[in-house]
């Protein structure tokens, strides 16, 4: 299915592929933020000049503003490339169509044919959109998060490993389980 998705992408692999890098620049950037405050903080706490102050706060401005940057070409990116793949989509799925013989196509109604083409195109639009973005953009938060509480706080992000998968499980737990058999 992703194989027939991507072939389906062709010639917006380039959004595609920016989506991806955007992306991931904009969760290293959100990553940093924080990492910036706290070094700020501690140095604060030491005795800092007015200067230096002014030069790290105008540092997390502009580390604000790359990140907003970069959210919003991804989203400019991201919505070229599920555009471009519902585009593809919907003309392969004419064409195929038109390959049918006369008795394949008297066995389906005009309307279930215009809502392949329309509806079921549509969501794998929003599909493809959500998975380039927040399929993407979550794990890699996860990561970047994990590894930058290692450097900011050492043994306690270990805390995060084992709380990570506990959470995970419990969430796991109230989705698959049916209403009212979870203990509340």
């Amino acid at each position: 299915m992703i194989k027939r998705i991507y072939e389906c992408v062709r010639e917006y692999k380039t959004p595609m592929f920016l989506t991806l890098f955007f992306i991931t620049m904009e969760s290293v950037i959100e990553v940093l933020i924080p990492f910036t405050t706290a070094d700020l903080v501690n140095r604060i706490k030491s005795g800092i000049e007015m200067e230096e102050l002014l030069q790290t706060g105008g540092k997390l401005v502009i580390m604000s503003l790359l990140s907003l940057a970069c959210g919003a070409i991804a989203a400019y990116t991201c919505s070229k490339a599920s555009t471009g793949l519902a585009r593809n989509l919907r003309h392969d799925i004419f064409h195929k169509i038109q390959t049918y013989s006369f008795e394949n196509i008297d066995r389906f109604s005009s309307s279930s044919l215009i809502t392949r083409l329309t509806t079921d195109v549509n969501h794998v639009q929003m599909s493809f959109m959500m998975l380039i973005r927040t399929a993407i953009r979550s794990p890699l938060m996860l990561l970047f998060s994990i590894i930058m509480s290692y450097i900011m706080a050492g043994p306690l992000a270990a805390t995060f490993i084992v709380i990570v998968p506990v959470l995970a499980f419990g969430l796991f737990l109230k989705v698959n389980l049916p209403q009212g058999e979870l203990i509340e």
